[in-house]
């Protein structure tokens, strides 16, 4: 039986990832938002969200983050053509690429540079020390792995050697057993010859010259 990890990734926590983060695109928002979300709804950190996501939930997900796109291009098209059409509005709120919302207080080509910069180190500095916690996780792995493998090695040599002593005993005996048969085999021959020898009748010259039987 296969043993499941209890911080593994349920089907229902990916989809969670996917749908949240989704949005967050849609809506013009950044995936750490998104990650930081799912994080508070699901119990993990937003590193650990954000590492499943580029490593494994991205890859299902690639048309449906085209669409999601072309939502946020539409969608930010009709902002600025609703701008267009309203220049004299004093108090414009605006929701940036960190959800936060600006009254009074315009934004700026360099204030949003700066500020997706800052959020982009968070996000990676985040998956950084996630990918150290898989790549810790993968060593200690691979290090009881190979004292399993440094134990079955040792069992496999004792093994082979007992197999080995086994086949000679074995051939020492067959040896045995081999001799002992033809040293049976010729006591049994001569067995025979010797009652063979008895049963024949035997002679002896008298005086006269003639041969009587010796019973």
């Amino acid at each position: 039986m296969t043993a499941v990890r209890q911080d593994a990734w349920s089907p229902d926590d990916d989809l969670i990832l996917a749908e949240v983060t989704l949005r967050h695109i849609r809506e013009g928002s950044t995936q750490l938002a998104a990650f930081e979300e799912v994080g508070e709804r699901i119990g993990r950190t937003s590193a650990a969200c954000g590492f499943r996501w580029n490593s494994c939930v991205r890859k299902r997900y690639e048309d449906a983050i085209q669409i999601a796109k072309q939502q946020r291009q539409k969608r930010n098209y009709m902002k600025k053509q609703t701008y267009a059409a309203a220049p004299h509005v004093s108090s414009i709120h605006v929701v940036d690429t960190e959800e936060r919302v600006y009254k009074n207080d315009p934004l700026t080509e360099e204030t949003l540079s700066i500020d997706s910069v800052i959020r982009f180190l968070r996000q990676w500095k985040g998956t950084y020390q996630e990918l150290n916690r898989q790549i810790k996780t993968l060593e200690r792995d691979l290090r009881e792995k190979d004292d399993e493998l440094h134990e079955l090695r040792e069992v496999n040599e004792r093994l082979s050697l007992e197999v080995n002593n086994a086949q000679t005993d074995y051939r020492a005996v067959n040896d045995d057993y081999k001799t002992l048969i033809q040293i049976m085999d010729r006591a049994r021959r001569l067995t025979v010859l010797t009652e063979e020898d008895e049963a024949k009748p035997r002679f002896k010259m008298d005086a006269n010259g003639n041969l009587e039987r010796i019973e």
